[in-house]
């Protein structure tokens, strides 16, 4: 759905974005992550069509961005960092006026919006102005904008900037029911939420590609091992033993509130892991480090690491 070849941008004697390639499959969800000033807000320009690029390609749909922009960008819906809203006008005559943008027929309209405010849950503000909504719905709204004209690629950056923890709930949930049926690129810093929604992961480091896969991918690629915290309600001195016997098993310490942090290979140990410690009492089994631990790993690595293009 998205294929992005060699492509990089420059500013002046800064060069923003450094021969970045990988695609992202239809239906599928990708967290695109990095550091401020790592080129992710510069490549997903580049791919909604409003940069240009230095050089390479990417195509979005089957439609060169660069050659064919008109057609690449009305299968695409953008949520900017700072969504573009007009606070003096109603949520249903900015939806409506965001359809006869993205080039909705006249007559399809009407049922356009009513399908977008359905799908964000705002139906009941669709007469208030946008100035007098909360920043939650104020994301929803930009969101809305993003889908009024059903495109197959969401391209999504910072959806949860700004928000509490309750809106950022909410948003989660409404990317959840995205999922599948909208191909998404999906920019945020908060690790949680790509955990959570996200089927892959891209990181970009000062411009270049650092790593990109599922966590397991990236946990082989960068030779991470995986760390599982462990909880127990009644641990005795056999119980080190006992988990150091899982295979795949490395290594068992325990911390000093008594939890048991166990260090694995490439494999997933969690299910041998849990059913071992279940005599002792397993009250939580968590992952350690996670993705957030693999992520400060790539940006400090200076080697590239591509597990997919």
């Amino acid at each position: 759905m998205i294929e992005v070849q060699q492509l990089s941008r420059r500013y002046g004697q800064v060069l923003a974005v450094d021969e970045i390639s990988f695609r992202v499959e239809e239906g599928e969800v990708l967290g695109f992550l990095g550091p401020n000033g790592a080129g992710k807000t510069t490549t997903m320009r580049i791919l909604t069509g409003s940069l240009g690029a230095s050089s390479g390609r990417a195509n979005v749909a089957g439609f060169d961005v660069h050659r064919q922009s008109r057609e690449a960008r009305r299968r695409i819906g953008y949520l900017p960092e700072r969504p573009p809203l007009y606070p003096s006008m109603t949520v249903w005559d900015y939806l409506d006026y965001a359809a006869r943008l993205h080039g909705v027929a006249s007559g399809d309209r009407v049922s356009a919006v009513r399908h977008a405010l359905e799908r964000t849950d705002l139906l009941s503000v669709k007469g208030r102005l946008i100035e007098h909504l909360s920043k939650g719905f104020q994301q929803r709204v930009g969101i809305a904008q993003a889908l009024v004209h059903d495109p197959p690629v969401l391209i999504l950056d910072e959806p949860t900037s700004g928000l509490d923890p309750a809106q950022v709930a909410e948003i989660r949930a409404l990317l959840a029911e995205l999922r599948g049926r909208h191909t998404v690129v999906l920019s945020t810093h908060i690790l949680s939420e790509v955990a959570a929604s996200c089927d892959r992961v891209l990181i970009i480091s000062k411009g270049r590609l650092v790593a990109s896969g599922t966590e397991a991918d990236l946990r082989a690629a960068l030779g991470a091992s995986q760390r599982v915290e462990l909880l127990l309600a009644r641990p005795d001195e056999e119980t080190a033993s006992v988990l150091s016997a899982v295979p795949g098993v490395q290594e068992v310490t325990v911390g000093e509130d008594g939890s048991f942090l166990v260090s694995g290979g490439d494999s997933d140990i969690r299910e041998q892991l849990n059913a071992a410690a279940a005599p002792f009492g397993l009250l939580e089994s968590r992952p350690h480090g996670g993705l957030e631990e693999l992520y400060l790993q790539a940006v400090s690595d200076e080697s590239v690491t591509e597990t997919r293009p």
